[in-house]
């Protein structure tokens, strides 16, 4: 049985060369990339294009064209990783037979700091988003490279610039994969310093290394450990805790009721890392069940879909994922 070619012809405007040149990429190298991953033909001449292949395959090309030309307005540049997250995006999202791509949605929670604007990638990032806009506490839960953490620091940054709040501290526990804090030098702040480097990578990157050391100097931002957070109570401050899933249910219980006025809390975690010892309940996975039914708390879930590192990172969660459920269901099944 032979699969139905579908063909639709689709139309840039305004028809501008160099635009044009920027999406299609040096020898079509973003054309070439979206048949190899929808599977489908590709042939254009100046602003016309025409696409043959499935369906689905057609309809998803076109969202991506749409978005990427989209993208050339502004400026903005295009490389393959951007292709790449658009075709992640294409796969979640059913197409929608239309020549006009939905923009309203993603132009809205379009977050800008300083030095680089951040979109928020596919259904997820768009629900943590809004959650994170509409909510003061905020759980985003799931894998590693799903911009969980990313995304919360420019939602954080946004705030700070626009004076809505008046500081912004990360946080982490101070417990680490495989790693014993005490057999490293200096105090307790220098032995976690180096676990909270991703933090410092994305405020370096949307407020540049410079104004991140006087805002620090300022105790404007502050990055410590969660067991500075006792006794304190946080009011006009943005707070983000990351690598929740090792915090003990006692900890994130404590973490929590550090929330003052004019406060926003984002609390990040995969379930699936947790590093705390054996036998010791993680306060992520109680939290989940203590609070999922209160109003006022945002919870997103992502999944390995969501992931928007290099491809071979989604397929490594999932391959883990894979094993775990081999793995746990015969365990279920024996007697103790």
């Amino acid at each position: 049985m032979t699969t139905r070619t579908y063909t639709q012809r689709l139309v840039l405007e305004p028809d501008n060369t160099q635009r044009l040149a920027n999406l299609c990429g040096r020898l079509n190298e973003h054309l070439h990339q979206i048949e190899q991953s929808l599977a489908l033909k590709i042939q254009n001449r100046g602003n016309e294009f025409k696409l043959s292949g499935s369906r689905q395959a057609v309809l998803s090309a076109a969202q991506v064209l749409h978005k990427l030309y989209e993208a050339t307005a502004s400026g903005a540049g295009v490389d393959p990783d951007t292709v790449h997250l658009l075709l992640k995006e294409a796969a979640h999202e059913a197409p929608v037979a239309s020549d006009t791509p939905r923009f309203d949605v993603e132009k809205s929670l379009l977050i800008k700091t300083p030095n680089v604007s951040v979109k928020p990638r596919g259904k997820h990032q768009q629900e943590y988003v809004q959650s994170i806009f509409r909510h003061d506490i905020n759980f985003g839960i799931g894998p590693a490279g799903t911009g969980k953490t990313y995304l919360a620091v420019a939602a954080a940054v946004e705030a700070l610039v626009q004076d809505r709040v008046q500081r912004l501290l990360l946080v982490r526990p101070a417990v680490e994969a495989g790693e014993k804090l005490g057999f490293l030098p200096g105090d307790l702040t220098q032995k976690v310093d180096p676990y909270l480097r991703p933090l410092y990578d994305a405020l370096y990157e949307m407020l540049g290394v410079e104004r991140v050391g006087r805002l620090i100097e300022k105790n404007i931002i502050e990055i410590a450990p969660l067991a500075y957070m006792r006794g304190r109570t946080l009011n006009k401050s943005f707070i983000i805790l990351d690598e929740s899933q090792n915090t003990t249910t006692s900890q994130m219980k404590m973490f929590l009721t550090r929330l003052g006025f004019g406060s926003t809390a984002v609390i990040t975690g995969d379930v699936s890392q947790i590093d705390l010892p054996k036998g010791t309940r993680s306060g992520l996975v109680h939290v989940t069940q203590v609070l999922k039914d209160v109003e006022g708390i945002g919870f997103t879930w992502f999944d390995s879909r969501d992931v928007v590192r290099h491809t071979l990172v989604q397929r490594i969660v999932e391959a883990y994922d894979r094993y775990d459920q081999k793995t746990i269901a015969p365990l279920n099944g024996q007697e103790h």
